[in-house]
């Protein structure tokens, strides 16, 4: 994390000193927002679509919610697709779908972490709307998961969640550069859910007004996961050295530690910039100690991982309005 994000973090901090900024920021996105609304948002697709985005910069959980609404829907019978900017791999000037054994470095690693999880159609595009009508065209759905964009208002949504980080929250509530906000703190006001990732009663409170609805989530950690073998161990089962090497490269890495404290490791924390394209030397130290890294970074390891490289698999729990509401947009 940059002095800048630690800053925004902070009550009060130099990073005020930015304000100025952050006012002409906001007004450049309101007005961008009010042309595409009044362009855009009068035209649905054939199908519903669902935002899972955030406004602030970071990580907040998006991927594991994805997917695991993406499992709900299919249980009941619902036939989702998803779409994806692909940050972090290569542009390209038409939409294109992610497979299982696509490269992260193409793709990008969340939509191919997302293909690989969710066993549903995943189209990237930097142009959504092309993806949505794409996904619509090519392939047999019922409704369509955007993963982020919150703010790509040329795409018609009937349903928004947004997704914050319960600990961070929405750190000193500024909008860019001064704070990590994408848009004011009352855009919330607006969204059809709120999910909380992390979430405690007073986490919950805090943003119970701010929506229709205030839905909690933990990333609960399911097994480790031997990157060249795929060997599972149970993440309570750890049997190897407490002192680990944790490598994050998401968007707050710190997240990532603590899950390893709790299950009684002692991570020693490499910090890496959202979605790092690793290479070999970023995973090799001078000791014997096992590198264990998240799932997401894990995609772009696979062709040069060590024997001592392990991937600690998360899965999100959710409560279950989130997924009925998208069903009911089904009826």
């Amino acid at each position: 994390m940059s002095a800048l994000e630690r800053a925004w973090y902070k009550p009060r901090s130099w990073a005020l000193a930015l304000l100025p900024l952050s006012y002409l920021f906001r007004g450049v996105a309101a007005g961008r927002k009010a042309y595409l609304q009044s362009r855009y948002q009068a035209q649905p697709f054939a199908v519903p679509v669902v935002v899972v985005g955030n406004i602030a910069v970071g990580g907040t959980g998006k991927t594991p919610l994805i997917i695991s609404l993406v499992h709900s829907l299919q249980a009941a019978g619902i036939r989702p697709g998803i779409v994806s900017r692909g940050y972090g791999g290569q542009p390209s000037k038409q939409s294109r779908k992610v497979a299982a054994d696509s490269s992260a470095q193409e793709f990008g690693d969340e939509p191919v972490l997302i293909a690989r999880e969710a066993n549903c159609p995943v189209v990237v595009d930097s142009d959504r709307v092309a993806a949505v009508k794409f996904l619509i065209d090519e392939f047999n759905v019922d409704v369509v998961l955007s993963d982020d964009g919150l703010q790509h208002y040329r795409m018609h949504r009937d349903l928004e969640i947004a997704v914050l980080d319960a600990r961070r929250g929405l750190g000193n509530a500024q909008c860019l550069p001064a704070g990590p906000l994408r848009e004011p703190p009352g855009r919330l006001a607006s969204v059809d859910f709120i999910v909380l990732n992390g979430a405690s009663k007073t986490h919950s409170a805090t943003f119970s007004s701010a929506a229709t609805a205030v839905v909690n989530m933990t990333l609960e950690p399911t097994f480790f996961r031997h990157l060249r073998s795929g060997q599972r161990v149970a993440a309570n089962d750890w049997s190897g050295a407490r002192s680990v090497h944790a490598l994050a490269g998401i968007g707050n890495p710190e997240r990532f530690s603590n899950t390893l404290l709790a299950l009684g490791l002692e991570p020693q924390l490499h910090r890496f910039p959202d979605h790092h394209p690793f290479t070999p030397a970023d995973l090799q130290f001078d000791d014997a100690l096992a590198v264990v890294m998240t799932s997401k970074d894990a995609v772009k390891c696979e062709a040069f991982a060590a024997d001592n490289v392990w991937v600690l698999e998360v899965a999100a729990e959710v409560s279950p309005p989130l997924a009925e509401a998208i069903k009911n947009l089904l009826v």
